[in-house]
């Protein structure tokens, strides 16, 4: 069987592009992506070492997209919370984001973290990488195993989405209501709809 590896590049296109080929347990760490993407095919941009972009070999669990955000949010610390499913804020604005791509035997978890530069309206997490790598290394291991009821309820208690009145853009149209809960698959519940995929903006 082959090993897990830990592969650190100057510059790639996107690690989700090299972690694919890696096997479960492995980490491929970039100081600079020149395509890195996030969640809905969005660009990702960050000047060179500036950020932590990493993307790690996984389990395939049913709730990883949430114990991603969790595992996270947790590695960087009381300040960061998540805004459903797993984009990490500061204060009300985005920090960091993740993009899960599952495959028949293990999914490739990609995270990108602003760490001493972001864009206009974006925050920073002001921490070393190596440090931060390896405490959410720690956490992606914990919480990729972890049992779904354990991943639902730290989502919520780390949630700043729930509770408030948000918009979601969802193909041919939007869906606006309070946030009241996640359900056991990890879908946003607004307005009692289940929704599984769109963006969300909170309104207040």
């Amino acid at each position: 069987m082959e090993q897990p590896r830990t592969v650190r590049l100057d510059s790639v296109a996107s690690t989700q592009q090299i972690a694919r080929d890696l096997p479960v347990g492995s980490v491929v760490v970039a100081d600079h992506q020149s395509a890195g993407r996030g969640r809905l095919d969005r660009r990702w941009e960050a000047p060179p070492g500036t950020a932590l972009l990493a993307s790690f070999v996984l389990p395939r669990h049913p709730l990883l997209s949430l114990a991603a955000g969790v595992a996270a949010a947790e590695a960087c610390g009381g300040a960061v919370r998540l805004k459903w499913p797993n984009d990490l804020m500061v204060d009300g604005r985005k920090a960091g984001g993740i993009l899960v791509e599952v495959a028949q035997e293990k999914a490739v978890v990609g995270v990108g973290i602003n760490l001493t530069a972001a864009p206009p309206g974006a925050a920073m997490v002001d921490q070393p990488r190596d440090e931060l790598l390896e405490r959410l290394r720690e956490r992606l291991d914990r919480w990729s195993g972890a049992d779904a009821a354990l991943v639902l309820d730290r989502w919520r208690d780390l949630s700043v989405t729930l509770g408030r009145r948000v918009r979601v853009e969802l193909p041919g149209r939007v869906l606006e209501g309070v946030a009241e809960d996640i359900d056991a698959t990890g879908a946003l519940v607004v307005g009692g709809e289940h929704v599984n995929a769109g963006d969300v903006i909170h309104l207040r």
